[in-house]
């Protein structure tokens, strides 16, 4: 595991994506698939209905078979659309790409004028996104702080997904990041303290 406190966020955000983008569309893949069969077979997902997953895209690890595999299983998919103004998640059920919009960066968000709103007490489980994480589960995400406001206060289950690349031995830490509870890689699951 490398160390990472002695880099800034911006530089360190920078430095992952690239490590990300450095992994070969064929490894890519395999590993999507391996960390995907962890995810279903995990206690996280069999005992959750409600379930809150944002819409990846590439170099991130791909959730758009989790979203499908929900849909089939009967369960609530939400997906969270940002509020940049307020810098909050507002997650929306999703039961179609077609109810999906492009918003900034290219990111995926739910469409507000044709899904339901899903009040945070309602998801039993969410699936935190982030570029860099360490064992204890402090994540880097993507600057903004939309999650660490979310999750303050959340009390269902939290879990990230990740390549083994996105393992490292520390990050700068502030007093409101919030870990996840558990990190599923291609290599193993982390249950984080």
């Amino acid at each position: 595991m490398k160390r990472r406190d002695d880099m800034d966020k911006k530089e360190l955000r920078r430095s992952q994506l690239d490590l990300l983008k450095a992994i070969s569309p064929l490894e890519y893949e395999q590993k999507c698939f391996e960390i995907e069969q962890r995810f279903f077979r995990s206690d996280f997902w069999k005992n959750s209905e409600v379930v809150a997953v944002t819409v990846s895209k590439p170099p991130e690890v791909n959730t758009w078979n989790i979203i499908k595999r929900g849909w089939e299983e009967g369960k609530t998919i939400c997906v969270p659309k940002c509020m940049p103004k307020t810098k909050e998640l507002i997650f929306h059920e999703l039961n179609s790409f077609q109810e999906l919009e492009t918003v900034f960066y290219g990111l995926f968000e739910p469409t507000p004028s044709i899904t339901k709103r899903v009040h945070r007490d309602s998801i039993q489980s969410v699936i935190v996104p982030g570029l860099a994480y360490t064992e204890k589960g402090y994540r880097l995400g993507f600057g903004g702080g939309y999650y660490d406001r979310f999750l303050s206060g959340f009390n269902g289950h939290t879990l990230s997904l990740a390549f083994s690349e996105q393992l490292v031995e520390n990050l700068p830490l502030e007093s409101f990041d919030i870990p996840v509870a558990e990190i599923i890689t291609e290599n193993g699951r982390i249950h984080c303290e």
